[in-house]
């Protein structure tokens, strides 16, 4: 089909013009600041008053799928992200059975073909003894390689520092990490069951999972990617710490180094552990206020170049549990795009840095083609934002499989009321329109 969204304020690389564009099939076709004429077959939407970004692209999440669909699956929560405004994501490879091999690799991407409403990615997941099928991976077709520096959802650490170094001198393309310290951890999981048995107070997880169990983590990884011109980008970075290990000095599309933060660790932090409880158990751990506070600034500052969710749904049941029996993830991609605004209002930044930190910095960390920004003949993922049009996140509006979210109850001052993927109207007013799936996304070699 064709569409003409009209009258829209459109933010785009730093600036934000009124504007009118044309979508015509799955590409942008024009855009100006003249009116569009157009022929009677074009469905014109006024955008009067409302922001067009490009779709957020989100570069970790976990939909659950193989193997955990009780929690989510690759068609429930790709529903929920383009109700969020996210029309790409990347997906970690720790289901069941775990992405260990081209062949269970290809299998979810045939998954992804029937079944995902937004465009996908897969990462090949690297463990212990399988660094031949690592390196079968294709960078035009798979967005990286994820390494567990830390055990996460699912034992797929790597401590083998033999294989750490065949993987980070070998391996040709991104390599993305879970950077934590699991000897440290263990030890802070020992001396605090030594205090309270296994009744350990949930306060006391970002001293568990520390900020010097993941500094220590991030700086080793970080020597071998400079030891061997690695490409490699850190994940969910939660402390202070860490961020004297990253560079604002260069341009994003030269780094060989880049960072993530995700939503939760820039909006909770270890105050909130007595209100929410396990609901924001994450690993990394939330950590302490300032922590919080010197990640938003390195995000401002360009030492972190990305936000995304870790999006990891997990039932309501399972997540009531006590410390060591809760486990740890939470949902958020239909609430990442709103969270974000809303914090760049309470900064006074514009949202073009929102733009630029969740569509245009992924696209070019990633070398995703032809997304992440409005341009003429890029493929139209594309999102309307009504940021007059409050909404305050309860069971009855939440589309993920869990039921849940951590900004239950929490009122956002905007609302994403239309969704196009690959020029496909999948969000509108509130309803998801079936019938369209995603694409897979391929990379610049």
């Amino acid at each position: 089909m064709k569409y003409l969204i009209e009258n829209a304020q459109i933010v785009n690389e730093g600036e934000i013009v009124t504007g009118h564009v044309l979508v015509d099939g799955d590409r942008i076709k024009c855009i100006s600041e003249d009116k569009i004429s157009v022929d009677e077959d074009v469905v014109v939407i006024d955008a009067t008053g409302k922001y067009l970004l490009p779709g957020v692209i989100d570069d970790q999440v976990h939909f659950r799928d193989p193997g955990l669909t009780h929690k989510g699956s690759i068609h429930s929560e790709s529903r929920a992200a383009v109700a969020g405004g996210v029309t790409s994501f990347m997906d970690m490879p720790n289901t069941i059975p775990q992405t260990l091999t081209q062949q269970i690799l290809e299998e979810k991407y045939k998954k992804a073909n029937n079944e995902s409403i937004a465009n996908y990615s897969f990462f090949m997941g690297a463990s212990n003894d399988n660094l031949e099928e690592v390196l079968k991976t294709d960078p035009k077709t798979v967005c990286g390689v994820k390494v567990f520096l830390g055990a996460s959802t699912g034992n797929m650490l790597v401590d083998n520092q033999d294989t750490l170094e065949e993987i980070f001198s070998k391996c040709k393309m991104l390599i993305a990490i879970h950077s934590e310290n699991e000897t440290i951890i263990q030890q802070n999981i020992a001396a605090y069951k030594e205090k309270y048995g296994d009744d350990v107070p949930l306060s006391c997880h970002p001293d568990i999972r520390s900020a010097e169990a993941c500094f220590s983590s991030t700086e080793k990884a970080v020597n071998l990617a400079l030891k061997n011109n690695t490409r490699l980008h850190v994940l969910h970075l939660s402390t202070e710490k860490e961020l004297s290990l990253f560079s604002n000095l260069i341009p994003l599309n030269q780094k060989h180094i880049t960072a993530e933060v995700c939503v939760h660790h820039l909006w909770f932090c270890d105050e909130d552990y007595e209100k929410y409880g396990t609901k924001i158990k994450w690993n990394p751990a939330i950590k302490k206020r300032s922590d919080r506070d010197a990640l938003f600034n390195a995000l401002c500052n360009g030492k972190i170049d990305i936000v995304a969710t870790d999006h990891a749904p997990h039932t309501r049941e399972e997540k009531d549990n006590s410390y060591f029996k809760a486990p740890s993830g939470g949902p958020l991609v239909q609430h990442s795009l709103v969270a974000m605004c809303e914090l760049a209002k309470e900064h006074g930044l514009p949202l073009t840095f929102v733009a630029d930190k969740m569509c245009h910095a992924p696209a070019t960390c990633f070398c995703v083609e032809e997304r992440g920004y409005i341009k003429e003949g890029y493929f139209a993922d594309l999102v309307l934002l009504d940021p007059n049009a409050d909404q305050t996140i309860n069971p009855s509006n939440i589309l993920y499989k869990c039921g849940w979210s951590p900004f239950e109850g929490i009122t956002f001052s905007s609302t994403v009321t239309h969704t196009f993927v690959n020029g496909n109207l999948v969000w509108c007013d509130g309803n998801i329109i079936e019938g369209s799936h995603g694409k897979r996304l391929t990379f610049k070699k």
